[in-house]
């Protein structure tokens, strides 16, 4: 199965015809409303916690944009994050089949520990273009379970993840995601393509203030 990474109005991403909230929707006039309901629902619980109410463009004429991190891509970039900031848990040379028991996977995400990378390895599916530096728990437009993020602080938290480790420019970023690795590629070969693409996304979910959702 691929791995996708969306940005646009999640009127259009829930309106498709693949997509099961569909059949609840069955046409975008249904669906506009439930997710202008589900937002300003969304707003209310997190009340003071953020600084404004959340707001994006979810008329027809939002722009959308496609990224292609796939699976492999996403899976060694969260490992790559987390074993940044556990530096004395061994790093695995390749992709592990089982990636999501990784060690340093599992400290980053102890209770109590506060990750520098949380809105990266905290199984974030959906993040918004709002400032808030927290993850928290919620439920999709379709009433499924999420971890919800926020767009700019995922776009900066991967800005500090290249500062801390790689250092690279953008030129040479662009250049990590104009062709996957081939298979059994290195873990580092891999984040770098999964870096690639989700900085991309995010700049964009931030630069057109959209939502940016994992696909899958």
């Amino acid at each position: 199965m691929a791995l996708d990474v969306y940005v646009g109005s999640l009127t259009r991403y829930y309106g498709g015809s693949d997509n099961p909230i569909a059949a609840f929707a069955k046409s975008p006039e249904r669906l506009h409303p439930a997710v202008l309901a589900w937002r300003s629902a969304l707003t209310e619980r997190l009340g003071g916690n953020i600084a404004a109410p959340l707001d994006w463009d979810e008329t027809a004429g939002a722009p959308h944009f496609i990224g292609r991190p796939g699976w492999d891509g996403w899976a060694a970039l969260v490992l790559w994050a987390a074993h940044a900031e556990h530096p004395l848990v061994g790093r695995p040379d390749t992709l592990p089949d089982e990636w999501e028991n990784d060690a340093a996977l599992a400290h980053s995400n102890a209770e109590g520990f506060r990750s520098r990378y949380s809105h990266l390895v905290r199984h974030v599916e959906l993040w918004l273009p709002s400032p808030f530096p927290f993850t928290f728990d919620g439920q999709d437009v379709g009433g499924r379970r999420a971890v919800i993020g926020s767009a700019p602080t995922l776009l900066r938290q991967l800005a500090d993840l290249n500062g801390a480790t790689w250092k690279a420019g953008d030129g040479m970023v662009a250049g990590w995601g104009r062709k996957p690795p081939p298979d059994k590629a290195p873990l580092e070969l891999r984040a770098r393509y999964g870096f690639a693409a989700m900085v991309q996304a995010a700049q964009k979910a931030v630069d057109h203030r959209l939502p940016m959702k994992l696909d899958y």
